[in-house]
């Protein structure tokens, strides 16, 4: 079997080599064999599925839970020669009913399908019909009802193993922490199957987070470094999204809003412009990007906080799919994490949930604020050990400075008291600062002891200080008082002179950056005058190529092996054969072209 599959992995797929734990589940799932798969994205998760679905007799059932990721997938399988489809609400009756019957006459290797259609009567009759060679659960942490992308449907998958139990079954996901891990085993009864567990490093992604002053214009300058490169911005409201998306427009940044407030055909345009467009950016709630399969995403930035770190590390694994350098921007405030622990008191999940959540959130700002490497705290979250001195984060490539923030935090905690714990940071910093204003006068707050001992600190540097505070746990927020600062009983130590507090320097406003700085050490090795007119000349066809048959570029063929092709030049289709990505289907399809373009070239 290990032959067939490294055949098949050369002949269909265009690769010499197995990547990672590639070919042990392979091997494994052909055998009949059960597994569970954690790799990170971009990491060839589908591969794991899709090559076995060619080797095993039947038709591999894939339970996907977004329709434009089933699309990706089969045009990108179809592109390879495999017969692929899928069944969703996007199919007219005739068309859903002609795919039916080729799974029934065993003319798919591969059929996708939601899971709340597999869970019909209708398709539950056509499995017991037909010759299934496996299933495969994609996205499986849906199942988990403490994640970020719980999917009830999922709960009811474990029919799959009730009724048909000598079906082998693939779960993949590329985000689990250790309790979501559990959870996907116990309810999707895969107590038996062998787990593998890849890194969740991405080394080829720059991590930076960055305390948010001015965020539209911290923003810009970023994107300002990816002209003309694909990306995406999240925000955590509607209004937000359109606001900036609005702004990047004005600035000539080519930049679209996706959110669940617009009506399904504009979120589908727009989609599939980001899909099939060079150069977009993508201003998105949490609404957009699960299942988005564009492997030249360059950039993911959050102008708010995310929920969770384990909801950070999948948004961000949507940039540098490919493996190209890519770059993780975070932009932070002290009112994101008062108005998300807000969120979490004032919703209806159980007191149990709410704690979990809160420390969700505690784990986030303290990777935010904290003076590590960056990849170490996010992979020690899922529980794998890394030494740190990444060199590809800011933290390690421009190690932030502390200051013996002692004094400072006492008069930050005693001017909140001396106040009655009953205002937010604006107010307190106002008082400390000596401002003489009506919110001061009205509430005689000239009159406290604290009111102008704190004029040695501009109004940004105490907002760090009281930023750092809560993240500290010296201060929590009074949620039932508007969020107002109150001080919590790790406060009293340093009130009393028993501790002392170091906290990380913000640094000044930078001035604003030129068209790509270096800011990783995995910055793109750059193609010789000769090889980048062949690359430029390449994309260009394949764009071509891509409007004419509606499907994203990549699907025609990677950047990577565009980048190959223009590097090895070959004058023939047997060298070009050999080449990564260009498997028989695609060869025989595009061989010729691609040899045109580029002997026109030279």
């Amino acid at each position: 079997m290990s032959q067939a599959a490294r055949d098949t992995l050369r002949h269909v797929f265009g690769h010499d080599h197995f990547r990672g734990e590639q070919e042990q589940i392979v091997s494994h799932l052909c055998n009949g064999g059960d597994a569970l798969v954690l790799m990170p994205t971009g990491g060839g998760k589908s591969l794991c599925y899709q090559l076995p679905a060619l080797l095993r007799e039947g038709c591999a059932i894939v339970v996907s839970p977004l329709i434009a990721l089933m699309q990706d997938q089969v045009d990108a399988l179809r592109q390879l020669g495999v017969r692929a489809a899928f069944l969703n609400s996007s199919l007219d009756a005739a068309s859903a009913a002609q795919v039916e019957r080729q799974f029934l006459a065993g003319e798919l290797d591969l059929l996708y399908v939601a899971p709340e259609r597999l869970l019909t009567g209708r398709f539950l009759n056509l499995l017991e019909r037909a010759n299934v060679a496996l299933f495969a659960i994609d996205e499986a942490h849906c199942v988990s009802q403490w994640g970020h992308d719980f999917r009830p449907e999922y709960r009811q998958l474990t029919l799959l193993h009730e009724r048909w139990p000598d079906v082998p079954r693939i779960a993949l996901t590329a985000t689990a922490d250790a309790p979501t891990r559990r959870e996907i085993v116990e309810r999707l009864a895969l107590e038996d199957a062998q787990q593998f567990v890849s890194s969740f490093d991405r080394p080829n992604i720059h991590y930076s987070a960055v305390p948010r002053d001015d965020g539209r214009r911290q923003l810009r300058a970023f994107i300002d470094r990816h002209r003309d490169e694909s990306g995406i911005v999240y925000c955590l409201s509607r209004k937000k999204v359109e606001a900036v998306a609005e702004f990047l427009v004005a600035h000539d940044i080519p930049a679209l809003a996706y959110h669940a407030g617009l009506d399904s055909a504009t979120r589908a345009q727009r989609q599939r412009r980001f899909l099939q467009e060079d150069g977009i950016v993508m201003v998105a709630t949490i609404a957009f990007g699960m299942g988005i399969d564009k492997p030249d995403v360059r950039f993911v930035a959050h102008l708010d906080l995310p929920k969770s770190l384990e909801g950070y590390y999948q948004e961000t694994g949507r940039a540098g799919r490919d493996g190209d350098p890519a770059e993780a921007w975070l932009g932070y405030g002290m009112g994101d994490a008062v108005l998300l622990r807000r969120m979490i008191e004032e919703g209806d999940a159980s007191d149990e949930r709410k704690r979990l959540e809160h420390g969700k959130l505690d784990a986030l700002i303290g990777y935010c604020e904290s003076t590590a490497c960056r990849r170490q705290i996010l992979l020690a979250y899922f529980g794998e050990p890394h030494a740190g001195a990444c060199g590809n984060c800011d933290n390690c490539l421009h190690p932030p400075q502390t200051w013996d923030a002692t004094e400072a935090a006492r008069k930050a905690l005693s001017c909140v008291y001396r106040t009655g714990q009953r205002f937010g940071a604006a107010h307190v910093i106002d008082v400390l600062r000596g401002a003489d204003n009506a919110k001061v006068r009205q509430f005689g707050h000239q009159a406290v002891s604290t009111y102008g001992i704190g004029k040695d600190l501009d109004a940004r540097q105490w907002r760090g200080v009281f930023r750092q505070l809560l993240a500290a746990g010296l201060l929590d927020t009074d949620f039932e008082s508007h969020g107002a600062l109150r001080l919590t009983a790790d406060a009293t130590p340093l009130l009393r002179g028993e501790r002392s507090l170091h906290l990380r320097k913000d640094l000044p406003k930078p001035a604003r950056a030129g068209r790509r700085s270096d800011t990783s050490n995995t910055a793109f090795i750059a193609l010789p005058a000769a090889a980048e007119a062949r690359f430029t000349a390449l994309r260009l066809w394949r764009a071509e190529m891509a409007r004419e048959q509606g499907v994203p570029a990549y699907v025609i063929f990677h950047d990577a092996t565009l980048r190959s092709i223009a590097l090895e030049d070959p004058h023939a289709l047997d060298d070009l054969s050999h080449i990564g990505g260009v498997g028989t289907a695609k060869l025989e399809r595009y061989g010729e072209a691609l040899l045109a373009v580029l002997e026109a070239v030279d």
